[in-house]
């Protein structure tokens, strides 16, 4: 039986299912270890935690608007579970305290990441000698996208020694139904904050209606500090937008709302991933997205499903306009979305987790890695 012990920040919803197939598993036990429940910023609502899992004493404090996570129980956590190895997906203190167990046992220590090679490009010199020192001490390395793998291969790991765990969701709760009407033009989903670009998105909806020669739609899904701002730019224009304004969504209401729109606007100043795009995918949704999110040139693709896009309001409304007065354009994007988002599932990401602890088990060299520039 491989004892796998995980540590976390908290628990998002779309790795809750990841780990619940990790603990089904025949031949292994896995405990994941959270820092916290819920960060102050996240509205999560979460599915039932159907598997072995710990909450340590929440110990955070934040730095530029980021919770930095330090409990320093995590070590009697590890101590009390046993784990055959650790995997960490971070380097907050309680991450770095749980390297610090495994090498100190001499337990494989297994790296894992949502962040690409774009995302990382901003570290200091510090972040990146204490990616490099863990690095090469860890014996696999799990990231969550091809962007991911060349953040590693960028410090020399080997490919061989990278494991994909993608970002998912239930595809299938998104499906899209034959009977349902697609009222929106547009959809945003996300917080209603500066990072996600909301306003963004309404130029680009003012933009294509005058394009198309009439008013369109378009939904807001999510809340934020932006709220009044946003809702104050829409009745600017609402004699050529018509903006809904649906708030905060519980997960159970998202298929919907994906379902009910025809283009998914994403044009966020930094994602690592965007689980928003996989949901837009799975409802069938082309999607526009900006260069700064990890889906493009994986799960979007420019000209297949959607378009990657500098933000440029003009250049987006041009291929909203296209899209939404070729149907049988849309149709095509639609159907390639649905393809490509198949691929990212619930049962991939847990078996990409458990080949990477087992290989961690069968290797003992450690990895070179180059110096921090």
């Amino acid at each position: 039986m491989l004892k796998i012990a995980l540590v976390t920040n908290t628990p998002p919803p779309y790795r809750v299912p990841v780990f619940q197939r990790l603990g089904n598993m025949p031949d292994i036990a896995f405990q994941a270890i959270f820092c916290a429940r819920r960060e102050p910023n996240r509205h999560w609502d979460l599915p039932p935690l159907d598997f072995d899992h710990v909450f340590l004493r929440e110990r955070f404090f934040t730095v530029n608007g980021r919770y930095i996570h330090s409990n320093p129980d995590v070590i009697p956590a590890l101590q009390r579970f046993g784990p055959d190895v650790v995997i960490t997906d971070g380097f907050n203190p309680t991450h770095l305290y749980a390297f610090g167990y495994a090498w100190l046992k001499g337990l494989p220590h297994l790296a894992m990441t949502d962040g690409t090679d774009v995302s990382e490009q901003g570290l200091s010199r510090l972040h990146k000698a204490v990616r490099r020192f863990i690095y090469a001490r860890s014996s696999a390395f799990m990231p969550a996208s091809a962007g991911g793998q060349r953040h590693y291969e960028s410090y020399g790991i080997p490919p061989e020694r990278c494991f994909t765990s993608c970002l998912c969701i239930d595809n299938k709760a998104f499906t899209p139904r034959p009977d349902q009407e697609r009222r929106f033009d547009f959809m945003f989903s996300g917080r209603i904050e500066e990072v996600k670009n909301p306003l963004f998105a309404l130029r680009v909806a003012v933009q294509t209606a005058r394009r198309l020669g009439r008013k369109v739609s378009i939904l807001f899904a999510g809340s934020g500090s932006l709220q009044e701002s946003l809702r104050a730019a829409a009745h600017a224009h609402a004699e050529l937008v018509d903006a809904t304004f649906h708030g905060f969504a519980a997960q159970r209401e998202l298929p919907d709302l994906y379902r009910s729109s025809r283009l998914f606007l994403f044009p966020t100043l930094w994602d690592p991933w965007g689980v928003v795009a996989n949901e837009a995918c799975a409802a069938g949704l082309p999607v526009l997205v900006s260069p700064a999110a990890g889906v493009c040139g994986e799960l979007v693709r420019d000209g297949e499903n959607g378009f990657i896009c500098e933000l440029d309001t003009e250049k987006w409304a041009e291929k909203a306009a296209l899209l939404l007065s070729r149907q049988d354009i849309w149709d095509d994007f639609s159907r390639r979305s649905l393809h490509l988002v198949g691929e990212y599932t619930f049962d991939n990401a847990a078996a990409g987790i458990a080949q990477a602890c087992r290989f961690s088990l069968s290797v003992g060299e450690p990895v070179k890695v180059k110096m921090p520039v």
